[in-house]
């Protein structure tokens, strides 16, 4: 028996951690780390197998999925001084692995240009337009920062408290439903991260 709840959206979830990536007091990129539940994970692992974690089996399918998160725009937007930062074409470095019954995807989300950080503030957000994911960051514990910005740079998380008829919407929609495109209905749902440093 399937409950009907569970047909509507979102269908699958990532729980995420980032850690920012920076070079010469510059920010270069985010540090991705996705862990997908095991509704999503399970097709991924199934395909994995037995293979030892840097195999030919593990890198095809690294690749299939960083294809997938490429081609939405790494799933993110970033702004600075109310303008989108380019992100760069390729991530410096990807791979997917296993815990338990869930598949991790980490990557580096790079900046088209490296962007100053003294006396800068940047926002972003993670998520998927169709809400057909759930991308969450649990809390700011799974935001990072690296040892030498902790000192002067601080990260917060602000999460969206949609009205209730927007939520029931969202759980209405079976899977063949899309919301239409101008309803924008993940980036109502989706938190935002914001990065001020000293």
């Amino acid at each position: 028996m399937v409950m009907p709840q569970a047909w509507s959206h979102p269908h699958s979830f990532i729980a995420m951690q980032v850690t920012l990536v920076q070079q010469d007091d510059r920010l270069t990129g985010l540090k991705m780390h996705w862990v997908m539940d095991e509704i999503t994970s399970a097709d991924l692992l199934y395909d994995a197998g037995k293979a030892k974690p840097d195999s030919v089996v593990w890198k095809k399918l690294a690749a299939e999925v960083m294809a997938n998160v490429m081609a939405q725009h790494y799933f993110a937007e970033f702004w600075h001084k109310g303008k989108p930062v380019k992100f760069g074409n390729l991530p410096p470095e990807y791979r997917l692995s296993r815990e338990g019954n869930k598949a991790v995807l980490e990557f580096i989300l790079p900046l088209d240009e490296p962007q100053p950080l003294a006396g800068q503030r940047y926002t972003f957000s993670i998520f998927d337009p169709t809400y057909f994911v759930d991308m969450t960051f649990a809390s700011e514990q799974s935001l990072h920062l690296p040892p030498e910005l902790a000192q002067r740079c601080r990260l917060t998380l602000k999460t969206p408290n949609p009205n209730a008829s927007l939520q029931t919407y969202a759980l209405s929609l079976d899977k063949a439903d899309a919301p239409p495109a101008d309803m924008d209905l993940g980036r109502q749902f989706a938190q935002t991260v914001t990065l001020l440093c000293q």
